[in-house]
């Protein structure tokens, strides 16, 4: 069986499975294999918190691009404080990053398209496949509503790029929904969500969206018609 009919056949299996069933099926066919990369925001809190609190032997990680906001770090701490489980930290190659800061200098990403892109695939693109690296399973917290790039995603996906199965627990969830989980559960969170930001990435690179504006659109906010990725997740 391919990794692709493999794919194909959990997104079958697994339809009617809760989250915390799917997880310990992916646990107990990839053993020490599943993956989850948070970047602290809602929906990576939530799936965190299923994670930890039901004990799921995933190994949780976090790309530090060396440009998020001090409020990321201290929800960083808070959910390290909670729920007293290690989630490991990887950073851009100091080289790569020297060489991009010492020839583009410190903001060249506002210059062009190209240069955007550079400075993701060193800081985000890199770390991950690192990350990535002998793993079978990738959850996500993605969902499907997040942008028109998104909509048509499913739960169970093949990753060609990066070789591997990617799982989007939130896939269906709202906004709202994944709120009430965070208020509910009293999951640690990033205060930024209480000023406007509602998908937060690095400093230079993120702001609060107005009201009415589409939920990527505080996302390298000068970009047009750019997909606002950032390389990470690929666009089909």
């Amino acid at each position: 069986m391919t990794s692709q009919q493999l794919t194909e056949k959990y997104n079958t299996q697994l339809a009617n499975k809760s989250i915390v069933e799917k997880l310990k099926f992916l646990i107990k066919n990839h053993k020490g294999k599943v993956v989850f990369t948070t970047s602290f925001g809602y929906e990576d809190q939530v799936i965190t918190d299923y994670i930890f609190e039901n004990n799921l032997d995933i190994k949780v990680i976090t790309l530090d691009t060396g440009r998020l906001f001090p409020e990321t770090y201290k929800v960083y701490l808070s959910t390290l404080e909670k729920y007293k489980k290690p989630i490991k930290a990887y950073f851009p190659p100091t080289d790569k990053v020297e060489e991009l800061l010492n020839k583009k200098g410190p903001f060249s990403f506002y210059e062009s398209l190209e240069n955007r892109k550079e400075c993701c695939f060193i800081r985000k693109v890199i770390p991950l496949k690192r990350a990535l690296k002998n793993n079978e399973i990738w959850i996500t917290g993605l969902r499907a509503s997040q942008s028109n790039n998104r909509s048509d995603m499913q739960h169970f996906e093949w990753d060609g790029g990066n070789g591997i199965i990617k799982f989007n627990p939130l896939k269906d969830w709202s906004s709202e929904q994944t709120k009430e989980f965070v208020k509910e559960n009293n999951v640690p969170y990033n205060i930024l969500h209480d000023k406007g930001f509602v998908s937060i990435g690095c400093q230079p690179c993120t702001r609060a969206i107005e009201s009415g504006e589409d939920f990527r659109a505080g996302r390298w906010w000068w970009e047009q018609g750019s997909g606002k990725e950032c390389g990470l997740h690929e666009v089909k």
